[in-house]
């Protein structure tokens, strides 16, 4: 599985660069903290692998990691190439980018 720091995804957002970010958090964490990108729960995903670029670095997020590890690796089993997971997920973003964030 391909992962992508906290500090990486910071440099993708301040970039001109077209990528994708999936939370798979449930709607509850979502509502109570986000850094943006789409909402796709984890339950759903598999079932909505249209919406999921094939083309453009995608990055998947949950809390931790751990969520975001497993679509990620179903993602790769299912043919894309293109998925990264946020290494520490929402929980490293509030402690390394933005502490304002409660997760």
């Amino acid at each position: 599985m391909k992962e992508i720091t906290v500090s990486e995804l910071k440099k993708l957002m301040e970039s001109n660069i077209d990528f994708q970010l999936i939370d798979v958090r449930e709607q509850h964490e979502v509502d109570s903290c986000a850094i943006g990108g789409e909402h796709i729960p984890m339950g759903d995903v598999m079932t909505n692998v249209d919406k999921i670029s094939k083309t453009k670095q995608v990055i998947i997020h949950c809390k931790l990691g751990g969520r975001s590890g497993a679509i990620c690796n179903a993602l790769d089993s299912a043919g894309f190439d293109n998925v990264y997971n946020l290494k520490g997920g929402i929980v490293a973003w509030a402690n390394e980018i933005d502490n304002s964030l409660k997760p």
